[in-house]
């Protein structure tokens, strides 16, 4: 079945206004993010909205992604996860050679870092099902 994905009109300026520098990036996030939802069995619904002005992805069983730049630090972007989840200690123990974190909320990017696509999908994938997988030891990973 084929993922519908619903979007909140303002993501779009959201995204207009990023530096041109940093766009590509989290533009890049974002298609990430959809394909993971459309590959991913049992997604069937995404939704793309806007939490704390950030762009934020949502699934009926998973848990609320979101993406952003923040001007105090230019030179990294950031993929955010809810912090009373298990998804960043899961991600720690599985990649932690593979990303950097901050804290049990973030993956951080640097901004010239080629990043390890099938790794973030497997954390998103992980990311969109936590309901499904959160009774699992390391997440179903």
């Amino acid at each position: 079945m084929k993922t519908s994905i619903k979007t909140d009109p303002r993501l779009e300026e959201v995204f207009k206004n990023y530096p041109d520098f940093i766009r590509p990036q989290l533009e890049y996030l974002r298609i990430l993010i959809r394909k993971t939802a459309e590959e991913t069995e049992g997604v069937t619904q995404l939704e793309e909205t806007l939490k704390w002005n950030e762009p934020s992805f949502i699934t009926k069983n998973g848990s609320t992604l979101r993406i952003d730049w923040k001007e105090k630090q230019p030179d990294q972007y950031a993929m955010y996860f809810h912090c009373s989840s298990r998804l960043i200690d899961t991600f720690r123990l599985v990649f932690n050679d593979e990303f950097n974190f901050e804290g049990k909320r973030a993956i951080i990017f640097r901004i010239d870092q080629e990043l390890p696509e099938t790794e973030l999908k497997q954390c998103i994938k992980t990311a969109i099902t936590y309901h499904k997988v959160k009774h699992l030891v390391t997440l179903g990973l």
